[in-house]
């Protein structure tokens, strides 16, 4: 055993050992901050949703509902009117109003907010009284109620005490004090946060809604180790488990301790490559961008074997792609999202046709602790592509480095998944496939991507009420993505999660375990 496994497991048994915690559950990252405000990064949204709510939720079928608002009318398609839910507190006991709300909405649209995509075509909030909001919108806006989800209430008096009025600058490794606590007004209350070691959390017991499960505390316990992670929840020492290796899966089911579920993910994972810059960094062509020419694109996507890398290293648990949106998502095609077969010979010739013969180095980049087998499907596709020349010279980090890194627009390749959280196709789209902008479009865009066609369909399925209308704008866009290969697509994720036999928890395709919706006997 290695010298790294030999510390994870006494660190872990140690961890494990000072707590009591009725349901402990681990995953094999951390999350990047417990500002709601700051970071789009799927963990850590998923653990700040504990503490943090919108005036809209999801239900286990991910439809929307009522929360902090009790209802909302529309006055106008342009006018939406919330009443606020009464009687509600943040965790230090002071009342939610509309103030809350108003500077919530305030502070997401903050140029240090990588959230902004959430407040796409609010223009301005009104507060009308200390329990009713008037959102005004840019025009009819057809997935405001999901994008509100992911639109956190903070306490404007309890930031402005904590200097917290603006969201975290994540990418200038600035610190707040929003960064590193949270108080919301959500079902469970974050204790302690020790990075990449646990996060502690107790239940609300003031919460103004009531749990449908029985957790009374629960621990996150970020565990990079995959062999660490399993021999964890084997032993006893886990409840749930969230990140399985492939290779495990059929052991773990195999276990009468054990029970595990499935389930299609909302996550797309692929290659980014650097569209914008006039020379790729740390290349060894000199004076021109390899990646601009499609033909290189094509041949790059060619050269990997989906299939392949679904059998033996996802052991089935993966749905190749060639759209960027999953099967969940609205707006997915099964027709577009039908993947060509690997051809070398083919792109070689592409390669041969663009001035590449010889082919090209490039750096690539790729986070080690954030999706299912990432190092590996890198290192398995740097083989593949060094069959038609592209040598990429292949470095892995922990994905809050990765992250950063990628929105400081170092990286002129890299690994990256995206989630589908507002389960509609829009949300990939307008993020990273627009151009960017000063505002909500293209903000999640860190690879440069720009064409005018696709940001014309945007800009017209924002906004466009009539179904069926819309459903075409999302697929032509989402074909021509494909089509121009402004990104490579690998696979759509499959999720298996394992737990001990007595917990009770619906599987969720955004990878987000709800503990308020958990029971443990």
């Amino acid at each position: 055993m290695k010298i790294s496994t030999l510390w994870a497991a006494a660190w872990l048994a140690t961890a494990l050992t000072a707590t009591a915690d009725p349901l402990r559950w681990a995953a094999q990252n951390d999350i990047q901050t417990l500002d709601p405000h700051s970071q789009n990064h799927s963990a850590t949204s998923t653990i700040t949703g504990y503490a943090y709510e919108g005036l809209t939720r999801y239900t286990e079928k991910f439809d929307v509902e009522p929360a902090l608002a009790a209802k909302w009318t529309f006055v106008t398609p342009t006018q939406v009117r919330f009443d606020l839910r009464r009687g509600v507190k943040f965790h230090d006991g002071t009342p939610f109003t509309a103030d809350d709300v108003v500077f919530s909405l305030q502070r997401i649209k903050h140029p240090a907010s990588n959230m902004i995509i959430y407040a796409s075509g609010i223009k301005e909030v009104k507060k009308i009284d200390d329990h009713t909001v008037d959102f005004m919108l840019e025009g009819p806006n057809p997935v405001l109620t999901r994008n509100l989800t992911y639109v956190r209430i903070v306490s404007k008096a309890w930031a402005t005490k904590n200097r917290s009025e603006n969201p975290q600058d994540f990418k200038a490794k600035e610190d707040t004090y929003a960064s590193r606590n949270a108080m919301g007004t959500g079902p469970f209350k974050i204790t302690a946060w020790q990075p990449d070691q646990r996060i502690s959390m107790v239940a609300n017991k003031d919460w103004w809604d009531k749990p449908k499960g029985n957790i009374s505390e629960l621990t996150y316990l970020p565990i990079k180790s995959d062999a660490t992670r399993v021999a964890a929840l084997l032993s006893g020492d886990l409840d749930l488990l969230t990140d399985l290796p492939p290779q495990d899966v059929a052991k773990l089911k195999a276990d009468p301790r054990l029970k595990v579920i499935d389930g299609p993910e909302n996550r797309t994972i692929f290659f980014a490559l650097d569209l914008g810059s006039e020379e790729i960094k740390g290349s060894n062509v000199k004076g021109k961008n390899p990646f601009k020419d499609k033909r290189v694109r094509e041949a790059m996507s060619l050269a990997i074997d989906r299939e392949a890398i679904k059998r033996s290293l996802m052991r089935g648990l993966s749905v190749p792609a060639a759209i960027m949106v999953a099967p969940v998502a609205y707006g997915h095609s099964a027709e577009l999202d039908t993947v060509q077969k690997p051809d070398v010979a083919r792109a070689k010739q592409l390669m041969t046709e663009a001035g590449y013969a010889e082919g090209f180095e490039v750096p690539l980049a790729c986070p080690n602790d954030r999706y299912v087998n990432d190092e590996e499907i890198c290192q398995a596709v740097v083989s593949m592509w060094t069959r038609i020349g592209v040598k990429a010279k292949l470095s892995t980090q922990p994905m809050t480095q990765h992250s950063a890194a990628m929105q400081r627009y170092e990286l002129p390749l890299y690994m990256y998944g995206w989630g589908v959280t507002t389960f509609d196709a829009q949300y990939t789209l307008q993020d990273i496939v627009h151009t960017k902008t000063g505002g909500a479009d293209g903000k999640g865009n860190f690879s440069k991507v720009s064409d005018a066609k696709i940001d014309a369909l945007v800009q017209q399925m924002k906004v466009e009420t009539d179904v069926p209308k819309r459903l075409a704008l999302m697929q032509e866009a989402l074909k021509r993505t494909r089509d121009e290969f402004l990104f490579i697509p690998i696979h759509h994720q499959v999720r298996p999660w394992a737990m001990k036999a007595g917990l009770t928890i619906p599987h969720s395709a955004n990878d987000a375990p709800q503990a308020k919706w958990a029971t443990v006997k």
